[in-house]
């Protein structure tokens, strides 16, 4: 029996039947830029960026969509592979307001440009996305300069009526990516295309404010926008061109045990993304209070030390003697009462282990088996 044998850019590689060129291309390091692409959903042909050269045939084929067939020869950045992607990108630039500032740069000094643009008089209204977007990123890669294509306008005001995501319709490039993570990944059917030809945009029930739609704000589709249409909220509040950590952790809110990459400036956190598409149990999504609910960690409402009332008012005291304090009170009221008149509520708020230590607690040292947990409500 032969062998699924294909060959990529003079690379000869091995493909399971049904495999597309891109993945095949992907599983084996190649690159292949895309846009509309978004792993584990169907394509949806929108950006033609991931064109790639059959020998043999005559027009380019989409590698998202294309079957891996047996001895295809292809080329992933031929001659007329790149002519048409920069096509592509400049109609894609030429879509809205993209101030990319791209221009002739050396690779080399790619650190430079960036500070010279972002300390360049006149850049106030610079994109949110600015630095971290995909457009930008191949405008860059294949030498696109901006407005290569006269504006063609937005007629759509931006949306700034819920406190998590601004939705950006004069950046939206119309890639599909935000419709296929709500419907296929995380299975919200909040938003779609909506209207057609010049005035195709992506909107929720009945064009309303997310706000107003079925949305549930899990933010998977403003992890998978590739420009700045849908940037958070916060993005307006924090400096993202700070020096900026990235630390991979796990979720606190529930038991699921969902992983996310925190991004801290400053010892504080500013955005929080879902980790690793490949990495389970929640493979990238986040629910709301997963990937928006963490502004009370820098709170200044927060409890630094703990408080015990004294003369009828709460006075900070140390740790010591704040445990000693609550130790000989629970001693106290089992004594008298009965381990059975104290109860325990644990929180969704503190982590597992943290659950099942106050778990035992309750029960080897209490000996009371009343512990409940507001997640059971």
């Amino acid at each position: 029996m032969e062998s699924n044998i294909i060959t990529i850019n003079e690379n000869k590689l091995t493909f399971e039947s049904g495999e597309t060129i891109l993945t095949v291309a992907q599983r084996n390091n190649i690159h292949i830029s895309t846009l509309c692409h978004l792993k584990n959903t169907l394509p949806t042909h929108t950006c033609k960026i991931c064109l790639v050269e059959v020998k043999g045939e005559t027009d380019l084929v989409e590698s998202c969509a294309a079957k891996a067939r047996r001895d295809m020869i292809i080329f992933t950045e031929s001659p007329k592979v790149i002519t048409a992607r920069r096509k592509q990108i400049s109609k894609l630039l030429a879509l809205g307001n993209h101030n990319c500032a791209i221009r002739e740069v050396d690779p080399m000094d790619w650190t430079s440009f960036q500070l010279d643009v972002l300390t360049r008089d006149g850049n106030e209204d610079l994109c949110p996305a600015w630095g971290n977007c995909e457009l930008q990123n191949l405008a860059y890669l294949y030498q696109v300069k901006t407005r290569a294509l006269p504006l063609t306008g937005c007629k759509y005001e931006t949306e700034r009526a819920n406190p998590f995501i601004i939705r950006d319709f004069s950046r939206c490039i119309l890639c599909g990516r935000c419709i296929k993570a709500c419907r296929e990944i995380q299975v919200n059917n909040a938003i779609e295309f909506g209207y057609s030809g010049e005035d195709l945009k992506v909107i929720a029930k009945a064009d309303a404010p997310l706000k107003d739609s079925d949305c549930v704000f899990c933010g998977e589709c403003l992890q998978v926008c590739p420009v700045g249409a849908l940037v958070p909220e916060k993005a307006f509040r924090d400096d993202r061109f700070k020096d900026t950590r990235k630390i991979r952790t796990t979720c606190p809110f529930c038991g699921v045990g969902c992983q996310m990459d925190l991004f801290v400036q400053d010892n504080k956190i500013v955005k929080i993304d879902g980790a690793d598409m490949d990495l389970p149990p929640n493979h990238a999504s986040l629910c709301v209070k997963g990937r928006f609910g963490y502004d009370f960690i820098a709170s200044a409402d927060r409890l630094t030390r703990p408080l015990i009332k004294k003369n009828g008012e709460q006075v900070a005291v140390s740790w010591d003697e704040a445990l000693d304090f609550v130790a000989e009170k629970l001693s106290a009221i089992k004594k008298e009462f009965g381990p059975d008149s104290i109860g325990v509520l644990t929180s969704a708020r503190i982590t597992n282990e943290d659950n099942y230590i106050a778990q035992k607690f309750t029960r080897a040292v209490l000996k009371t088996n009343n512990i409940d947990h507001c997640a059971r409500l």
